[in-house]
């Protein structure tokens, strides 16, 4: 049996997982770089789960350099909130210095990464190249 696989829908589809896993992300970094707006940790869990969910259905396109991306971001600013995590304990003030960095970071990377799916471009990947 043959399939035929409608390209261009498939890179429309992806595109849309990219538009809503972008805005939810964006939702989460803006939230934690303004005071006062937290938006909820579980809409960075949904966009985590879609873009796990989905990121081999993008292999060997240009957008999957975008999945990386948003899964590296994710896992690189957890991974250095929890890393810092003992700064609150001990220290209000460096712990409040460390988690604005990190927030300002992982919102530039959600801006970025954004920017170049709007342009249909890829993102670098680790060292320098592109996928």
């Amino acid at each position: 049996m043959n399939q035929v696989i409608d390209v261009g829908q498939r890179e429309r589809s992806l595109e849309t997982t990219g538009q809503i896993s972008y805005l939810l992300h964006t939702i989460v970094a803006v939230g934690a770089v303004l005071p006062g707006v937290q938006a909820s940790v579980a809409l960075l869990l949904v966009a985590f789960i879609i873009d796990m969910v989905k990121k081999d259905d993008a292999l060997g396109s240009w957008q999957e350099s975008h999945f990386r991306w948003r899964i590296r971001s994710v896992l690189w600013a957890g991974g250095l909130y929890l890393l810092t995590s003992w700064l609150w304990l001990l220290l209000l003030v460096p712990g409040w210095v460390a988690w604005g960095i990190i927030s300002i970071w992982f919102l530039y990377r959600v801006v970025r990464g954004w920017v170049n799916l709007n342009r249909r471009t890829p993102m670098p990947m680790p060292g320098g190249g592109h996928s």
